[in-house]
């Protein structure tokens, strides 16, 4: 099974990448860096859209705005975008990556974002290929939804939340590990084509995994999580 998995990893980035040599023959230069931030309003919550065609994508709390980016690329037409508006109380915060003809395949680029703590935010992340950790326990969330296409994904949501919410994860080929709170319900609808399904600390039953009291939790997380070729482990322990 890992053999098979491993190999189809490798032809879905292989076909995702492409392979436009005149374009990575260009002279890329060293990577470059970009910072840019958004400062905090009065908007009563936000919804953070991150879209990236291909590289490492890190998202954490701890900004004392409502956004820190710091940006590292090579070509300057890659340079990651940043958009925000808002209306008497709902903001909108965009990170996209520009469409960009031809490959950058092997140049360096990454994102690392900070967000605001105090701030309600839905956060959805649509990634091509590459690999995502996402720290967002910390965070004040309304719901988490990532699209993946190639890559592997590490999301930890532990931590203290206030609410409910529901966290849905769609992935193509590539691995994916969902850390969970204590003290809170989970109830979990896992399902992978290819792989193994591992729930550490969760309940099999009716189909779902469960944490042991989410029944007479204060709060709850609802997780749909669906993946193509590879292995999902969730660990609530």
């Amino acid at each position: 099974m890992t053999g098979k998995v491993t190999l189809a990893i490798g032809l879905a980035a292989l076909a995702l990448t492409g392979c436009d040599e005149s374009y990575r023959r260009a002279v890329a230069g060293p990577p470059q860096h970009d910072t840019q931030a958004v400062e905090l309003d009065k908007a009563e919550m936000v919804r953070v859209e991150m879209r990236m065609g291909a590289g490492e994508l890190n998202v954490a709390g701890g900004s004392t705005r409502l956004l820190d980016a710091d940006f590292e690329y090579v070509f300057p037409e890659s340079k990651p975008m940043v958009h925000y508006q808002a209306s008497s109380f709902r903001g909108i915060l965009t990170i996209t990556e520009p469409s960009v003809h031809g490959s950058r395949a092997g140049s360096p680029y990454e994102w690392k974002l900070r967000l605001n703590n105090g701030v309600p935010m839905d956060v959805l992340a649509h990634l091509g290929a590459g690999n995502a950790e996402m720290n967002l326990g910390a965070l004040d969330l309304r719901r988490v939804e990532v699209h993946m296409g190639v890559g592997n994904l590490d999301m930890d949501l532990r931590g203290d939340p206030k609410r409910d919410y529901d966290v849905e994860i769609h992935g193509g080929v590539g691995n994916a590990t969902v850390r969970l709170p204590a003290g809170v319900g989970i109830v979990a609808d896992a399902r992978g084509g290819i792989g193994n399904i591992d729930a550490q600390g969760l309940e099999r039953h009716n189909g779902r995994w469960v944490s042991a009291k989410h029944l007479d939790a204060k709060v709850t997380i609802h997780l749909d999580i669906r993946g193509g070729v590879g292995n999902i482990t969730l660990l609530a322990n």
